[in-house]
């Protein structure tokens, strides 16, 4: 048995040398293909990593610078803020005070205006024909009506204080509360600032780059806080203003009061003066009209002796004609001795009557005169009431100046302002 090998058991593809050429041109020229697209994609990538490295490192400098040109902006509008809320701080102050003013200066009015009802109620107390409607009761009702308005203005004054104080507390807190924002933020900016690519703390965020609720622009963001300087500003022009107005109502209410106290003084004065001389006239007239009275009784008593004397002289005539009627037949002759005693009896009874109408009209004169010497005794008490009163009222006005009261003082009515009198009893009372 001969043994035969058989090439072809394995079936197997055979290609020509050209194929085998062709295959390893293609597989070179791929290589070679491969290897310039790596290397081309290699110098792409670094191109590119530089290119980006470059990109990051410029934003994240760039967003460094400004985030500290946004902490700039900030601290500068914190540096405006705060000098703002200091400035809108002191004139709260200063309006604080000019308002316990006003109030202290209205408190001292209370003071004048109870002297003014008091002299008013005390000179209620006159009498008869000395209710007048004089200068002091018209200077008493202008000082009320004065003190009145002096009341109403600075009231207002206090009203309108409070009004601003409101407002300007409004424009505080409108400040401060941007100012802890603006003070917040820079603390975050600064934070952001300061954090570098090798901190510890940073780390991937979701949604990064969204837009939180409640943003605003930068243009917002500054006429937000300049509305806030300028509103802060405006109020404390106005508050400036208000103090101003508020010093030059004070001063001009206690001028008003001082120059009318100084016109009742005056006014007081005069009727005083007035007073005294109606009361020394009344005086002079009591006394004159006692005199006459005096007078006037021992007259009467004169009068009644006259006649008094002449009733026995009567008596004697008539009973010399009653005698003479007994005379007998021709002897009752009316001769001359007759004739002379009727003419002495008619005579003396002419007398008596003359004399007792003489000592009626006496009688009718001192009635007279006691009737006016009555009238004059009233009207001498209704004066010295009067004056009595009026210097009550002068006693009780004193309680509106301070220290000792002399002539000098009265007649210059030099008076302290409502709020130095204040001042002095508050300290009296400390």
């Amino acid at each position: 048995m001969s043994t035969k090998t058989d090439v072809n058991y394995k079936s197997t593809t055979h290609f020509a040398p050209s194929d085998w050429h062709t295959s390893n041109f293609v597989l070179a020229t791929n290589s070679e293909r491969q290897r310039d697209s790596s290397h081309r994609i290699r110098q792409e990538g670094r191109q590119l990593r530089n290119v980006t490295d470059n990109k990051t490192w410029w934003g994240t400098h760039d967003n460094t610078t400004r985030l500290s040109n946004r902490i700039d902006d900030i601290e500068q509008w914190r540096e405006i803020l705060e000098k703002t809320l200091a400035d809108t701080d002191e004139e709260i102050a200063r309006l604080q005070d000019e308002k316990d003013d006003a109030e202290r200066a209205l408190e001292a009015k209370a003071i004048p205006l109870d002297v003014a009802i008091e002299c008013l109620t005390l000179r209620d107390g006159r009498k008869s024909i000395d209710v007048v409607d004089d200068d002091v009761d018209a200077e008493l009702h202008k000082e009320v009506e004065v003190i009145e308005g002096a009341k109403d203005a600075l009231q207002q004054k206090v009203s309108e204080c409070f009004e601003q104080l409101c407002l300007l507390q409004e424009a505080r807190q409108q400040l401060a509360a941007d100012l802890r924002d603006k003070t917040e933020a820079k603390g975050i900016d600064t934070y952001c600032h300061d954090l570098t690519e090798d901190s510890p703390d940073i780390c991937y965020q979701p949604d990064a780059t969204r837009t939180p609720k409640g943003s605003t622009t930068p243009q917002t963001w500054e006429d937000y806080s300049r509305y806030n300087r300028d509103r802060a500003v405006a109020e404390m022009k106005a508050s400036q203003r208000l103090r101003e107005a508020v010093k030059a109502t004070i001063a001009k209410t206690n001028n008003d009061l001082d120059a009318q106290r100084q016109a009742l003084d005056y006014a007081y004065r005069k009727r005083i003066h007035d007073m005294e001389k109606a009361k020394d006239e009344d005086e002079w007239q009591k006394k004159n009209t006692e005199e006459e009275i005096a007078e006037m009784e021992n007259d009467i008593r004169n009068l009644n002796a006259a006649i008094e004397a002449k009733k026995n002289p009567l008596k004697l005539a008539m009973t010399r004609l009653e005698n003479r009627t007994y005379r007998p037949n021709v002897e009752l002759c009316r001769d001359n001795a007759q004739y002379g005693l009727c003419g002495e009896v008619q005579e003396i009874e002419n007398s008596i009557k003359e004399l007792k109408d003489k000592l009626q009209e006496a009688h009718n004169a001192r009635s007279a005169l006691e009737k006016q010497l009555y009238r004059i005794n009233e009207d001498l008490a209704c004066k010295k009431n009067s004056l009595d009163l009026d210097k009550k009222c002068m006693a009780v006005r004193d309680k509106l100046v301070t220290g000792p009261v002399t002539q000098t003082n009265q007649n210059l009515a030099t008076f302290k302002t409502d709020r130095e009198l204040y001042s002095a009893k508050q300290k009296l009372v400390a």
